[in-house]
């Protein structure tokens, strides 16, 4: 059954106190679980490998990988994780079907530096948008942002948002399904710039578009948490977003000491280290902070398609802010 996001106590949430860091005086002791992605890493594991969780009784638990935002948010509702992280529509039709879920940072931004591009190889006959149609293009994992940004770039120009045929393929196996011309066009999602670097180093390749071109600057996706776990650790979950934001922060300032970081991180995973070289950061902004539009944006898109009621929903009631955020808005 379907909730309304106000339903979600963010009321209750906000007075927890997310105004500027400052460690409990008897932090919770909590281990949150979470889903790591192929050839990339987030801002909360950042933190957790910088050490910005020591003394707040945080500790974060790798318990394997996810193919794409949904998986995680499945993992999320069932309890064998405690972090989500997923595209925003994703994360607004996961709380829109019942999950008591709250909108906790973004995790990427997705801007001129950090976007998903849309390749070809060099001599395909498809140019731009309105040649993808009918199309094969491989993703991620569907019902996430590369479907999202899809659908939203065949309906600027006037196409049926499913006119393209997605197929979903690992990150690791992108390269070589375009190569081997399995696919017509492989598209590389904003957090998987080290894959984006590889293709490109191959070279052969030439981009169609990028989901800038269709969305703007906007946030990619979120970090999840539960509502029940937000209400029981107040403290951890301050900590939990301070945190992964004061890392995300170092990451921009620091590009060169993030991109070594990121490659032991990989290598300790048994990933492809080298290829940490390509990464270009978490695109987000100081403070990891969210805006209304990054969530209005797509409850708008949810709403065209009949999704969502309208009216219903609005960012207000989802995205849980920080005081620095909620001064820049």
């Amino acid at each position: 059954m379907a909730i309304s996001i106000r339903s979600l106590g963010l009321g209750t949430v906000l007075a927890i106190g997310l105004s500027g860091y400052a460690a409990a005086q008897s932090p919770d002791q909590v281990m949150l679980r979470y889903l790591a992605s192929h050839g990339s890493l987030s801002a909360h594991e950042l933190a957790s490998e910088l050490g910005y969780f020591d003394g707040t009784g945080i500790k974060l638990e790798n318990v394997g990988y996810a193919s794409g935002g949904p998986e995680s948010l499945f993992g999320l509702a069932s309890g064998s994780v405690d972090i989500g992280s997923a595209a925003t529509s994703a994360v607004i039709n996961s709380i829109a079907s019942g999950n008591d879920f709250v909108a906790a940072y973004p995790t990427n931004g997705i801007n001129e530096q950090v976007k998903s591009i849309f390749y070809v190889l060099e001599d395909s006959p498809i140019k731009s948008i309105e040649d993808i149609a009918g199309k094969t293009i491989a993703v991620n994992t569907l019902g996430a942002h590369l479907d999202y940004a899809i659908r939203e770039a065949l309906h600027s120009k006037g196409l049926p948002q499913n006119a393209a045929n997605l197929v979903t393929v690992p990150g690791p196996q992108l390269e070589q399904t375009l190569r081997s011309k399995q696919v017509d066009i492989a598209a590389v999602g904003y957090w998987q710039a080290t894959f984006n670097g590889q293709i490109v180093a191959n070279g052969g390749v030439r981009a169609v578009f990028d989901d800038t071109d269709v969305l703007g600057e906007i946030a990619g996706g979120f970090a999840v948490l539960r509502r029940d776990f937000v209400e029981e650790h107040p403290d951890a979950a301050r900590n939990f977003v301070e945190q992964s934001a004061r890392a995300a922060d170092w990451s921009r300032e620091n590009p060169e000491e993030a991109r070594a970081l990121l490659a032991k991180i990989l290598e300790k995973r048994g990933e492809n280290g080298a290829l940490a070289k390509h990464w270009t950061g978490f695109g987000l902004r100081p403070g990891a902070r969210g805006t209304e539009r990054d969530l209005d944006f797509w409850i708008g898109v949810l709403e065209r398609e009949g999704s969502l009621p309208q009216g219903k929903y609005k960012a207000s009631d989802l995205l849980l802010q920080t005081s620095a955020s909620a001064a820049a808005n």
